[in-house]
């Protein structure tokens, strides 16, 4: 299991257009990936889930994988989280 913990930077938090790039790139890995905030877990191949963490910029959230491709899914999903959208 990898984990990292980061600070959301998008504007938008984790709501729409960022959760939906989340969703994205955890369903490109084989790896069990899930992102936690206060307490709350989502599953990252879940947007309605993702969204519902409320997390906002500025958010410490925890991105955690398990599996065969783990460190790369983590460090893709920080990379996203912790940059401002295009």
């Amino acid at each position: 299991m990898v984990e990292r913990e980061v600070v959301v930077v998008p504007e938008a938090g984790l709501h729409a257009r960022p959760a939906k790039e989340i969703v994205k790139i955890a369903r490109s890995y084989k790896s069990d990936v899930t992102v936690a905030r206060n307490g709350r877990e989502a599953n990252a191949r879940s947007l309605m889930k993702l969204m519902a963490l409320g997390a906002k910029k500025g958010d410490s959230v925890l991105v955690r994988a398990t599996g065969e491709d783990e460190e790369a899914a983590v460090e893709a999903l920080v990379g996203l989280i912790s940059s401002e959208e295009d």
